[in-house]
């Protein structure tokens, strides 16, 4: 087993504090620095028009300085009363210039102030709307997907899951990385920044609300306390977790996880089988790639299979989960299906079919 001591993975958590966050997908809008720049046109575009209607209007306007009102007067007359500061050195006299000011001049001081006021309440009130999102994404999350790691691993993962019906609202991406998270988010999963070895982190994650958990991480020490931890929140939930070293798949069971893929061993495995038989490496790697060609699937078996052997039903069948058992089509100890038994299969993969395997943990011996 190639873990660190006990003292280096405290260490290495302690250098993890990092501020952990929950990220939503975010709605697609529009570059901030276009956004402030179409609110500056506004802005100007409005000054300019009252500038405008000022100066054709100068007759009905007096200057306490000189009686006459100039372009440049008209322009600060303009500013000063958009901006709501108002001296008074240059004020309407006449009716005309008067009303210009109560129906026209008014209006555009006050769409002049939202223009600008309004990107500093946008941001204020941002914290807000997300907290908002975020509460309304708690109460409603349940027997969701946790992935912990977004690498090569963790994305083929929610992409296997998702092609099977899952939808991307139903997954929480857990990952050190700020720009890892943003990536996760900008595909449509919710995403925690943070170090999922820490509990705190999980939780953020309603880990312990979780049906599954796939824990991808690219160190073995790293997914053996993730799996500990994410465990110790939840019971009950199917915990499946990759490694890169084979001698550490036991330790990775033992510390809670159902099922445990080699990563290293399985990839050398389809290599080999690949050199012996080109065909053969086709079809297995066919059937890892959910929704397309040949597909592997988990499903419950049906009435009118019932009392019939493996052999008799329609689809192919590979093997037979009976209580805690796998068991070989050709077992002999299989018989006749029974309505408890669960059928792992081999399907043609169709766009307009998708099943969905149970993910109920199997019981442990």
């Amino acid at each position: 087993m190639k873990l660190p001591g006990h003292d280096a993975i405290a260490r290495q958590a302690d250098e993890h504090l990092v501020t952990h966050r929950v990220k939503l997908p975010k709605k697609l809008v529009e570059r901030p620095i276009r956004q402030v720049g179409k609110r500056l046109a506004m802005a100007l575009l409005v000054l300019v028009v009252t500038v405008v209607l000022v100066y054709a209007d100068r007759d009905g306007y007096h200057d306490s300085a000189d009686g006459s009102v100039d372009l440049l007067d008209a322009a600060y007359y303009a500013t000063v009363t958009l901006s709501t500061t108002g001296y008074g050195d240059i004020t309407p006299v006449s009716d005309g210039a008067r009303l210009t000011n109560i129906f026209v001049i008014t209006p555009l001081r006050v769409l002049f102030l939202i223009i600008l006021v309004g990107t500093t309440l946008e941001v204020l009130t941002e914290r807000t709307r997300e907290e908002w999102r975020l509460s309304r994404w708690r109460s409603a999350l349940r027997d969701h997907t946790v992935v912990v790691g977004f690498g090569t691993k963790g994305r083929s993962a929610i992409q296997t899951v998702c092609a099977t019906g899952l939808k991307k609202q139903q997954v929480v991406v857990v990952d050190p990385s700020a720009k890892v998270i943003d990536a996760a988010t900008a595909d449509g999963y919710v995403g925690v920044v943070g170090d999922a070895t820490r509990s705190e982190v999980l939780k953020r994650a309603e880990v312990h609300r979780a049906r599954q958990i796939i824990i991808a991480t690219q160190r073995d020490d790293t997914a053996v306390l993730v799996a500990l931890t994410a465990r110790q929140l939840n019971r009950g939930a199917k915990i499946v977790a990759a490694v890169r070293e084979e001698e550490n798949a036991p330790l990775l069971r033992q510390s809670g996880a159902d099922a445990v893929i080699t990563s290293a061993s399985a990839a050398g495995r389809l290599l080999g089988l690949s050199v012996l038989s080109p065909a053969a490496g086709m079809v297995m790697e066919d059937l890892i790639q959910q929704g397309s060609g040949l597909d592997i699937v988990e499903r419950p078996v049906i009435r009118a299979e019932a009392g019939r052997g493996p052999r008799e039903i329609d689809d192919l069948v590979v093997s037979v989960v009976r209580g805690h058992r796998v068991l070989g089509y050709d077992d002999p100890s299989v018989g006749t299906l029974q309505l408890t038994d669960r059928l792992i299969t081999i399907v043609r993969a169709t766009p307009g079919t998708r099943v969905t395997p149970d993910t109920k943990p199997l019981p442990q011996d």
